[in-house]
């Protein structure tokens, strides 16, 4: 996830007015900025890694000349946070500069290509790609809109991109296809951005883009076009929204639109299928799996235990990071450890990664690129799930599972787990749709003061990181257990006053975890059952049921079945009066022991 801004002014100069846009939208990414801006000498650009106001401060952005121009805050996704790698990039000759937001899945064949016909690449970006493509068409003859045009047509993947051209100057043209881009009005001043906050301060007024729509920017007005090249008479609509509002598109709170941001998150996550393939393809032949986790990474990595074991038949453990050095007399060289870190750049999980490191092949799961873990594994998987602002993991947890899922059915070469995979952003805004009714179920429980969750199998680390949510957001106790271990000890705490949370999906763990539903409530507990819509039995031993389409089935679960638990720690949360984006005592990333 990364931030595009674009203006056309009057009067004024652009670079300020950029900057201040970029600023609002450091928190799609905030690892490289850069300005583009076009005036009478060309293009201008200044761009470099870091922060904002740090690269501010040293390149002066605002005192770019011209009343065009173009900006990126980037969150990277192909390529370390260099200058060389952030945007805007350019073609051969730099007469055209783009800023893009998205993945182009079929950049490296598009390199190749470009680069065997002569053009030079400056960056490992996948955005490079587009102004290559489109000085190849415009060299061909093509104007600018019918070289964008040609380019889209080659370009696989998300992406929303903005471009500017010395051939057709004081004029932005760009497209959106499955990543945000709106349009602004201002009096007789134009204005581009992925989210509303960048240019709110500036109008209210706002065009939003369809898929496949192409538009046109210039000092006469916006033009727009439907994919075969019609032009659109769009809605313009006022936004009422304050700036803080716009930043969490709308949402009460960052945790709440990062909930929901979880479909795209899992959509560019899997994206990364052919990168996983090409490293299992460098696998040698393991005999052994370890995962080294902390916190909601350990609880992805319980999930990957059961698939390595269920699908691979791998031998496979899971180790927090903070106990590592008590287990590395099990690591060897036939072994694999598998670090799991949003990050990049936990403590505990680096210092385990130095151990692994000596005596195994080392592979990192992370969402943070360039960060320690990424340079210090054998082996790197990104996440793609974005900037995640709320304190509680919940779109990286995600991702963290859509990783996993596919690393095992790469190494299984397992097709049709590959194409059951490609259906779970559908299936998740589906279950998105219960919010509401688990808006009211939080509203009778927000006052307990213990909950259990429990489950079997794959449900296990469901109910784990289901109790971690509550504790986390609600201060609320909650504990996760394996159904079966109930009656080992928990179930002396079962009575009228703790709330039950049972992960109950279709599959082999079905008939015994309902036979614990219904130990606990002959001891009086309310349960809150999650389960196939067609389930009757659960549905009929249930106080409150979370109900989930019948094709999910117990082996996918836990991509889906967090997503509910997640929704009603948060709004608790809320109804409890407690800020669920920054609980007390906690902190996003812990970098120290």
């Amino acid at each position: 996830m990364c931030g595009i801004v674009g203006c056309i002014l009057k009067t004024d100069k652009a670079a300020p007015v950029l900057l201040d846009c970029v600023q609002r939208l450091e928190y799609r990414g905030y690892d490289s900025v850069g300005i583009a801006t076009y005036s009478s000498s060309g293009i201008n650009i200044r761009k470099d890694k870091g922060k904002i106001d740090e690269v501010s401060e040293e390149l002066h952005l605002e005192e770019l000349p011209g009343e065009v121009g173009i900006g990126h805050v980037r969150w990277a996704t192909h390529g370390l946070p260099t200058r060389e790698n952030a945007h805007p990039h350019t073609d051969c000759e730099g007469k055209i500069a783009v800023v893009h937001n998205g993945i182009i899945e079929n950049y490296k064949e598009l390199k190749d290509q470009l680069v065997s016909e002569g053009h030079q690449f400056l960056s490992q970006t996948d955005t490079e790609v587009i102004a290559h493509l489109i000085e190849k068409y415009h060299k061909e003859g093509f104007n600018l809109e019918g070289a964008i045009n040609k380019a889209i047509s080659k370009l696989h993947g998300s992406y929303a991109f903005a471009v500017i051209s010395t051939d057709e100057p004081n004029k932005i043209m760009g497209v959106r296809k499955e990543s945000p881009l709106i349009l602004g009005l201002g009096d007789d001043e134009y204005f581009l951005a992925s989210d509303a906050p960048a240019i709110l301060q500036h109008t209210r007024r706002i065009i939003y883009l369809a898929d496949h729509e192409t538009f046109t920017m210039d000092e006469d007005g916006i033009t727009v076009k439907d994919r075969n090249g019609q032009i659109v008479d769009k809605k313009v609509e006022t936004i009422k929204w304050t700036p803080e509002m716009a930043q969490k598109g709308g949402y009460s709170h960052f945790m709440l639109k990062e909930i929901h941001e979880q479909p795209e998150a899992v959509k560019n996550t899997l994206s990364e299928v052919s990168d996983i393939e090409n490293i299992v393809s460098q696998f040698p032949h393991f005999k052994r799996i370890t995962f080294v986790a902390c916190g909601t990474s350990y609880h992805a990595s319980l999930v990957g235990k059961y698939l390595f074991e269920a699908l691979l038949g791998l031998p496979t453990d899971v180790v927090l990071a903070s106990e590592f050095e008590f287990s590395e007399g099990a690591i060897d060289p036939d072994s694999l450890v598998i670090f799991i870190s949003q990050s990049g750049e936990t403590a505990d999980t680096l210092k385990a990664l130095k151990i692994a490191n000596k005596k195994a092949k080392t592979l990192a799961i992370v969402n943070v690129l360039g960060s320690t873990a990424t340079r210090e594994a054998d082996y790197v998987i990104f996440t793609r799930a974005g900037p995640e602002i709320g304190v509680a993991a919940t779109k990286t947890y995600i991702s963290q599972l859509t990783c996993i899922y596919l690393l095992a059915a790469c190494m299984g070469k397992n097709r049709e787990l590959l194409d059951e995979l490609q259906q779970i952003p559908d299936y998740m805004k589906t279950v998105l749709l219960l919010e509401e009714d688990i808006k009211e179920m939080a509203a009778k429980y927000k006052d307990a003061q213990d909950f259990f969750f429990i489950g079997r199998g794959f449900s296990y680390p469901t109910a784990m990181e289901g109790a971690l949510k509550l504790k986390e957001i609600t201060y609320i106790h909650g504990e996760g257990y394996a159904a079966g271990e109930l009656k080992h000890g928990p179930l002396a705490l079962i009575d009228d006053d703790v709330p039950v949370v049972a992960v109950v999906p279709p599959g082999k763990s079905h008939d015994r975890t309902l036979s614990n539903v219904e130990e606990v409530k002959a001891r009086g507990a309310r349960v809150i059952g999650l389960g196939s819509e067609d389930d009757q039995v659960l549905s009929y031993e249930a106080s409150d049921m979370i109900k989930f389409p019948s094709q999910i089935r117990e082996l996918i679960s836990p991509l889906l079945y967090v997503v509910p638990l997640q929704l009603l720690s948060y709004h608790m949360s809320v109804q409890r009066g407690i800020d669920p984006d920054k609980p007390k005592n906690l902190a996003k990333c812990v970098t120290v022991e």
